[in-house]
């Protein structure tokens, strides 16, 4: 008699990748492919109102920044918040608009620089289904308190699935480069099942990577233990913005520095042409101006510089340079644009949308090929 053969260790990933990868397809499933709906969403909103997203007049000055500030606010009876300007000629300027009255939400008010047209307010026609679509990618459509950690755990099982798929990936036997030859491309001419075979293990290689980086940043939203534990690796805390205390500004009388001014200050202190530069204006007596900055010619365009500045003195108060932070500091200001893919603009959407559309299939191919397992049956010996 033959001695019963060892349950190896591939053997144990083959079985952990199936069964985990099953229990969890379905949430995967709907986690990817919203994903990959997300990752173009501005694009998608600008086709769908071009004349709030785009400008039609064009001249070849645009109007003082805080004439368009009190036109605004006297228009909508209430106080810029912020400002943010797009490098491109062809883009309106965003002013979010606070009101006294608490009950009442800010407003988006989409204005032309060049004639002071309000060209769009408010949410665009496709928020609403991004709002869903968002919702239904962190929380299933759930409480957020029973969605996230289900989506949490799905992700986690997705990290192990992805590691496993690679282990799988390699050949069991390995005798030289022909051994890893079938697992870079996929068989088209061979029957449907080895197709479908080749479209999860050879299209889950190539995304190896990219699902990882997707997974492990968004992870952050799902576990507050997974984010402080993130922040200690790091040395620095993940989402610090949020609570961060920021620089305050010396009291001193009435008399406050203008945006326009307060902006000038800042392209002093961060003089290179932006892409994007955002305002932030005081909110009270003790607030100060805090202006962000992105490089034109930085490929990272999520990368910012940002001052801020006393709003009576206009003395810079705090500098931000982001080449001068730590790597830890990098990563954590990154994770955002990691996750979301807008990272490196265009490029890496593009990139993302791709990763993102074939990974929703890896739980169908998945399912597909555990079918055809299943319907073999074992030869048996009379």
């Amino acid at each position: 008699m033959k001695s019963e053969k060892k349950y190896s260790f591939r053997q144990l990933m083959n079985d952990l990748h199936l069964w985990l990868g099953i229990g969890s397809s379905i949430v995967l499933f709907i986690v990817c492919l919203t994903g990959t709906i997300y990752t173009f969403k501005s694009e998608i909103q600008s086709m769908m109102a071009p004349e709030m997203y785009k400008l039609t007049e064009v001249k070849d000055e645009v109007l003082p920044i805080n004439e368009l500030k009190e036109f605004v606010e006297s228009s909508y009876q209430g106080k810029v918040q912020r400002v943010s300007i797009a490098n491109q000629k062809d883009k309106p300027y965003m002013f979010s608009v606070g009101f006294k009255d608490k009950e009442k939400k800010n407003e988006t008010v989409y204005l032309n620089p060049y004639t002071k047209e309000v060209v769009g307010s408010g949410k665009g026609p496709g928020d609403e289904f991004f709002m869903t679509v968002f919702k239904l990618h962190r929380w299933l459509l759930l409480e957020s308190e029973i969605g996230r950690p289900i989506v949490g755990v799905a992700t986690l099982i997705f990290v192990f699935l992805s590691i496993s798929g690679l282990i799988l990936w390699f050949p069991k036997k390995i005798k030289g480069w022909k051994s890893f030859k079938p697992g870079f491309k996929i068989k088209f001419n061979a029957k449907w099942k080895r197709i479908n075979h080749d479209l999860h293990n050879t299209l889950g290689f190539y995304t190896l990577l990219i699902v990882v980086i997707m997974s492990l940043t968004g992870l952050c939203w799902s576990f507050e233990w997974y984010k402080d534990g993130l922040s200690k690796v790091l040395g620095t805390k993940v989402f610090g913005g949020r609570n961060e205390a920021k620089p305050e500004s010396t009291f001193v009388d009435s008399k406050t520095i203008t945006l326009a001014e307060a902006l000038d200050i800042a392209n002093k202190e961060l003089p290179f042409v932006a892409r994007n530069i955002s305002i932030s204006i005081p909110k009270d007596s003790i607030g100060s101006y805090e202006i962000n900055k992105n490089d034109l010619v930085r490929f990272n365009e999520s990368a910012t510089d940002r001052v801020f500045i006393d709003q009576y003195s206009g003395s810079v108060l705090k500098k931000e340079v982001f080449a001068d932070k730590t790597v830890g500091e990098k990563i954590s200001a990154s994770i955002k644009p990691l996750h979301l893919g807008d990272i490196y603009g265009k490029f890496s959407k593009t990139i993302y949308f791709i990763v993102c559309l074939i990974a929703t299939t890896l739980p169908v191919t998945g399912i597909f090929i555990w079918l055809n397992k299943m319907k073999k049956s074992p030869s048996k010996k009379v």
